[in-house]
């Protein structure tokens, strides 16, 4: 899925954007066991409850493609056969209206999900989204009518304690504290299924979000898609740094992996300025060129690229964002640390003076310490 396929699901979580007529969910306790199963009528809920089930859906589909919404990608054994498979597709054929592939699908959650001695709500719903179809002009074209994406979206939030707070009693004509009983917090996982690619169903792929990018949350994704979990975006940084210097060895300088750096930032940029809603990725092999750029040999970028494969998988690509920041470049010793923006890394050089390495900033343009401007003395 790239951003506006995302934008175009996630506007339709408004009450009168959908055709969703259910919302269907179980509240489970720290000892696993679920103390109760709801089905809600949209229909019959007041407009307040609906916006705030409706909003905890919407979050399972926030945050950024490759960092906090993960690709889940299905091997064509699994869709013939696979059991997780099944019991998803079943789930979406009955539009969640059969009560016991909704208990099994929520005891094979219950089971293995661990949430650090907290209560939580898994919560489920079913839309049918008539696409619409658009003319080369922009317009939308009534004649033409586009395919029906029929989808699920699932959450976990936890619940805790709501606080004690001061409430309005009308018929008191006073304020007295209100407990508010168990609260539902906004979700810290979940998913859609399928995957809406091309402003279509994709049965191949799932979409899944994870509030916590360092979490891998591998219990869950195994019981749900039975795969191994995607690599968090919060671990591929240190991953791709264990793998640049562990490749390039001894070329692993601070020029060399200033360049590098300063490479993906532009790329980031230059991403971001031509406004392309498909998330930038660059393959292994873009990736050794970039090692050759940056001044290693071809034979350690070829090492990387081997690295890679065996870490990643074949053909699997990187993701700029998740490695690197198009804003910042951290410069660490172990007394100080500096940050600069990669544009103007030119301006952080490195010497060794009499046997001792320092690294050198040009302060020609000023400088200020904590807040004051102050002089450099011609010493």
């Amino acid at each position: 899925m790239n951003q506006k396929e995302l934008g175009e699901i996630r506007r339709r979580f408004r009450p009168d954007h959908n055709n969703i007529q259910h919302i269907y969910g179980c509240y489970v306790n720290t000892n696993k066991e679920i103390i109760a199963s709801f089905d809600e009528s949209l229909g019959l809920l007041s407009q307040t409850e609906t916006e705030k089930y409706l909003g905890l859906l919407k979050k399972a589909l926030s945050g950024a493609l490759g960092k906090n919404l993960l690709d889940i990608s299905f091997a064509t054994k699994q869709v013939m056969d696979g059991e997780e498979y099944k019991l998803l597709s079943q789930l979406r054929k009955t539009e969640l209206q059969d009560a016991s592939l909704r208990e099994a699908f929520c005891r094979s959650i219950v089971d293995v999900l661990d949430m650090e001695d907290r209560n939580y709500l898994i919560l489920m719903a079913y839309d049918v989204y008539d696409v619409p179809h658009y003319g080369k002009d922009g317009k939308r074209d009534e004649d033409n009518g586009g395919e029906l994406y029929k989808y699920l979206v699932c959450c976990v939030c936890p619940v805790k304690e709501g606080k004690p707070e001061l409430g309005y009693a009308p018929e008191e004509k006073r304020f007295h504290s209100a407990a508010l009983g168990q609260v539902a917090g906004a979700p810290e996982l979940g998913f859609l299924f399928p995957a809406f690619d091309d402003r279509a169903a994709n049965i191949y792929n799932a979409l899944f979000y994870t509030k916590d990018s360092g979490k891998s949350h591998d219990d869950f994704v195994n019981a749900v898609f039975r795969i191994e979990a995607p690599i968090p975006a919060g671990q591929q940084k240190e991953l791709f740094s264990e793998m640049l210097s562990q490749s390039i060895e001894d070329e692993c300088s601070f020029d060399v992996v200033q360049a590098v750096h300063e490479q993906l930032a532009e790329r980031m940029v230059l991403h971001k300025e031509s406004k392309d809603p498909e998330p930038l990725t660059i393959s292994d092999k873009e990736m050794g060129d970039i090692l050759e750029n940056s001044g290693v040999s071809p034979e350690r970028a070829e090492a990387f690229c081997r690295r890679c494969e065996e870490e990643l998988g074949e053909g699997t690509p990187l993701r700029p964002a998740n490695i690197s920041s198009a804003s910042r470049m951290d410069i660490q010793t172990p007394e100080v640390k500096i940050s600069v923006d990669p544009k103007h890394s030119h301006l952080i050089q490195t010497r060794v003076i009499d046997g001792h390495k320092y690294i050198l900033i040009s302060a020609d343009a000023g400088v200020e310490l904590n807040g004051l401007s102050v002089d450099i003395k011609n010493m």
